[in-house]
């Protein structure tokens, strides 16, 4: 009986363990990840959707897998005009798009896309986050922001030569944005178009060319498509990109993790900054070996493309001041900046 009754114990305490260890609770973090859904309007293949893969990644290796996110590529979540109030209203948690292409909906930082001759990714990049950093416009209240980008200059692609500006008047050209406008001031007609969209605009001679960096040309296939490339420096922009998360989602995280994702966040605006100088380089060499032209504009013409759009500067600090923004700051700030690039 003696032997019994240690053997009925031992059972007793056996069992009596394994409900403790069964009912405990377990660690949130590793039990019960945070799942966050990504839109981003790039296709999957391209470098920019490998990149904020690696961003995904990141963060959830620095979270010890607390936070687990999913992209979707190519606009399958949300279409990239739709992105950002796709974010605010909780369609997707994440969202990486273009700010021209909700073209009203931040006014302020449309200083951005203006055409200052921003020569790379990288100095883009650094700036409309400094930008933000300073003047904290009150457009991006409804998101938290992770970080922006810019690509390096924006040119001019087309089908046919275009070597002055007499050349690209009532050219039917591609555009979003404040690139609408720098189009519109070159003399030629803006069509207003999704990248998505563009290739078989340019294949079935919709639109004779488009305004883009030169990545275009390899990332979107655009090198298929047009015959020339035209560097008009003088009158090239830049589009400001956005990286922002729903703000209840973020709200929601433990402090603790919401610092993690914006350490990393602020890593990645020189790699993106950095990823966007790389592919405008092999955009360029991929439009050179199907034949395609460059065509530089003599110092004397792009001084004429140069001119020819500073009346948009005016426009952006009249327009700031109407709505009591502070355009001529921001403007004044952005041009002092892009006077100190390499």
């Amino acid at each position: 009986m003696k032997k019994a009754g240690w053997i009925a114990w031992g059972v007793a305490a056996v069992l009596g363990t394994a409900l403790i260890v069964c009912g405990a609770p377990r660690p949130a973090q590793a039990a019960d990840p945070v799942k966050l859904n990504y839109s981003i309007f790039f296709p999957a293949p391209h470098k920019m959707t490998v990149l904020a893969t690696e961003w995904a990644q990141e963060v959830e290796k620095r979270t010890g897998g607390a936070v687990k996110i999913t992209l979707f590529p190519g606009g399958t979540l949300t279409p990239a005009d739709k992105c950002y109030d796709g974010v605010v209203k909780g369609i997707s948690d994440i969202g990486f798009s273009v700010l021209a292409y909700t073209r009203g909906k931040f006014p302020l930082t449309e200083v951005t896309d203006l055409p200052l001759g921003i020569r790379s990714g990288v100095t883009a990049s650094r700036l409309i986050n400094a930008y933000y950093e300073k003047f904290k416009p009150a457009e991006f209240n409804e998101v938290k922001v992770l970080y922006f980008h810019g690509h390096g200059p924006g040119l001019l692609h087309t089908k046919k030569p275009v070597n002055t500006l007499a050349d690209l008047k009532g050219m039917k050209i591609r555009c979003t944005g404040m690139a609408a406008k720098i189009v519109s001031a070159l003399g030629a007609v803006p069509v207003a178009m999704p990248m998505g969209e563009t290739y078989d605009a340019l294949s079935r001679g919709v639109v004779d060319g488009s305004m883009a960096p030169q990545e275009s040309l390899q990332g979107w296939k655009w090198g298929e498509v047009v015959k020339y490339t035209i560097e008009n420096f003088g009158s090239s922009y830049s589009t400001g990109f956005f990286v922002v998360m729903n703000l209840d989602k973020w709200k929601a995280l433990p402090p603790a993790v919401q610092k993690t994702i914006d350490e990393v966040s602020r890593e990645w605006v020189d790699k993106t900054g950095r990823l966007w100088d790389e592919i405008d380089k092999e955009g360029r060499q991929f439009t050179l070996a199907r034949g395609n032209q460059v065509i530089a504009l003599s110092r004397e013409e792009d001084a004429k493309w140069a001119q020819a759009v500073r009346p948009i500067l005016d426009e952006y600090v009249a327009g700031m001041k109407a709505k009591n923004l502070p355009g001529e700051e921001a403007l004044k700030f952005y041009l002092e900046e892009v006077k100190k690039q390499p």
